[in-house]
């Protein structure tokens, strides 16, 4: 579990700087430059920081899963039989 935690923090710490510098660069477009080119760099960087994190959640989501499932049952191999000499038929 402690593996799982670590993940988790690091994709909120990386998803959240880089969601913090999208909607710096969507402000700083949107109201000072006024550049459409800055804005979609802005817009696309903070939906990116968002996909950074439900992927960092997917994973932590999916190893806990791999470790609580259900590993199978059993299998015991099954005895083989005698083979019987083959008849030759002439």
């Amino acid at each position: 579990m402690k593996k799982n935690t670590n993940i988790l923090h690091a994709a909120r710490l990386i998803g959240g700087s880089i969601l913090t510098i999208g909607l710096l660069i969507l402000s700083y477009s949107l109201f000072v430059s006024g550049s459409s080119t800055m804005t979609g760099i802005g817009i696309g960087t903070a939906i990116g920081a968002v996909f950074i994190f439900l992927m960092g959640i997917f994973f932590v989501a999916t190893e806990e899963m791999l470790e609580k499932s259900y590993k199978g049952i059993p299998l015991t191999p099954i005895q083989a039989k005698k083979e019987r000499p083959l008849r030759r038929s002439f």
